[in-house]
């Protein structure tokens, strides 16, 4: 009988093994969004077992657990103990079935350290031994991991009022990962709460040397730091947004309402959009003068829960799909950078699937020619980040793009044991292809040619793409 998580697994037809086998599995991995913290790369961390690697941080299963009628305190409580934490989510486990976590689970648990039992309150005690074991010995460390799951780049997620001081001693000690950072400016217009705005304002202005009066002092100020970001090795941009910002504005205007809100005073709905909306236009205009690539994360609706968002802070697992109308202000952006020739290459991520054709026509808009897929549809991003997910924004760009110039997969992750999740993607990939071949829709005489194009989106478009 084949484990569960076998050779094949995710391989329906002859075609996508050989697809698999042949062209994807060994390719390396660029990992160009993820949520590392860097210093736990600089200091090379060890981890002390299973339960700390697999819970910290990971909202995905926290959610899970809660779901299942575990206590807070077995997921982000700070007196309870790893292994009390990994005893709830090996009960957690089973009831995952048909969820994500599931196949992630066992994946990780194969790949990592050759465990091929399913994880049960049965074989909880056995697999964190094991696993435990084996985390404290050197290859298993945050750089050992790295190396295991053949990683060549990461970019982290990192703030314009960050150090980077670990970015650059990776880099001075020649560790041989690239470890880059990723210019993430949401704070700088995150105008709501005008004092945690002005808060945020006199920090950048400390770091950046620039005295900050005016909204052209800011920008000077941004600039300042986008310029270090890039002496360190930065080649991307990042935006956490709800929904596109294209309002029409006045250099007047957009002063106004700087001064307003850094003299403590609340911003209107109105003058909110617009803030933001010069914001966005002057971070992709830097971003197009360097050449960078800029994403966009948008369509989340954070911190639902005021409750425990009080009590356990951001980033804790009570943010869920948005219903955002976003195409006509997507596109006003896009063509105000375009008209100016100032469109640097993008990548757009929905949260809500319902945007997924509108996003595969959306990129095709603003394709000029000059690089081989400048707009991307990013690949299915955190409740998308699934096999139903992937197929579907796969099959949206096949259908109104070209799958083939598609930059691949992230792990959008904080856990140095969700490098499997490329495999997953890849496996996808594969099949979703081979039965393609199979059912006689692409050709078998093409399989040479199909097998460089999984290898491509496995790799090398993203490897040419960044500029890595």
């Amino acid at each position: 009988m084949k484990s569960f998580i076998h050779k094949d697994f995710l391989l329906q037809t002859d075609a996508a093994k050989e697809l698999y086998h042949g062209h994807a599995k060994n390719q390396p991995i660029i990992d160009y969004h993820c949520h590392l913290d860097p210093a736990h790369i600089a200091n090379d961390r060890k981890f002390d077992n299973l339960g700390q690697i697999w819970l910290e941080g990971d909202h995905y299963k926290w959610r899970a657990m809660r779901t299942n009628g575990v206590d807070e305190r077995y997921c982000t409580g700070k007196d309870t103990g790893d292994w009390e934490k990994f005893e709830k989510w090996a009960e957690t486990v089973p009831y995952t079935m048909r969820n994500p976590l599931y196949h992630w689970t066992h994946l990780e648990l194969k790949t990592a350290f050759g465990v091929e039992e399913l994880l049960s309150p049965k074989t909880a005690r056995k697999i964190y031994d094991i696993c435990t074991e084996k985390l404290r010995t050197p290859e298993f460390s945050a750089r050992g991991l790295m190396r295991r799951y053949k990683v060549e780049v990461v970019c982290t997620t990192d703030d314009p009022i960050d150090t980077l001081e670990h970015h650059i001693a990776l880099r001075e000690e020649g560790f041989e990962i690239k470890v880059l950072p990723t210019w993430r400016p949401d704070k700088a217009m995150a105008v709501e709460k005008p004092a945690e705005y002005r808060a945020y304002i006199e920090k950048l202005s400390q770091i950046s040397g620039i005295t900050i009066l005016k909204f052209n002092d800011l920008i000077e100020a941004l600039r300042k730091r986008h310029d270090f970001f890039a002496s360190v090795g930065c080649k991307l941009s990042d935006h956490g947004i709800e929904e596109f910002y294209a309002e029409p504005y006045t250099a007047a205007e957009i002063e106004q309402i700087f001064n307003k809100v850094y003299g403590g005073t609340e911003l209107t709905g109105e003058e909110i959009v617009k803030f933001k909306s010069a914001m966005l236009y002057e971070g992709a205009v830097m971003d197009w003068e360097k050449g960078w690539t800029q994403q966009f994360h948008y369509g989340a609706i954070r911190n639902n829960n005021t409750r425990l968002f009080k009590k356990l802070g951001p980033d804790t697992g009570f943010d869920s799909i948005g219903d955002f109308n976003v195409a006509k202000s997507m596109s006003r952006f896009f063509d105000q950078l375009d008209r100016s020739d100032k469109l640097t290459k993008t990548i757009l991520y929905n949260l809500n699937p319902k945007d997924n054709d509108m996003l595969a026509t959306m990129i095709g808009n603003f394709q000029d020619g000059s690089i081989a897929g400048k707009m991307q549809f990013g690949s299915g991003w955190w409740f998308l980040d699934q096999k139903t997910g992937m197929e579907a924004q796969m099959n949206s760009l096949s259908n109104m793009g070209l799958l083939s110039r598609f930059v691949g997969m992230l792990t959008d992750s904080r856990s140095f044991l969700s490098y499997p999740r490329h495999e997953y993607f890849r496996r996808i990939l594969c099949n979703l292809i081979g039965n393609d071949v199979e059912n006689g829709l692409l050709p078998r005489s093409e399989m040479e040619f199909l097998g460089q194009m999984v290898e491509d989106i496995s790799y090398h478009n993203a490897k040419k793409f960044f500029n890595f």
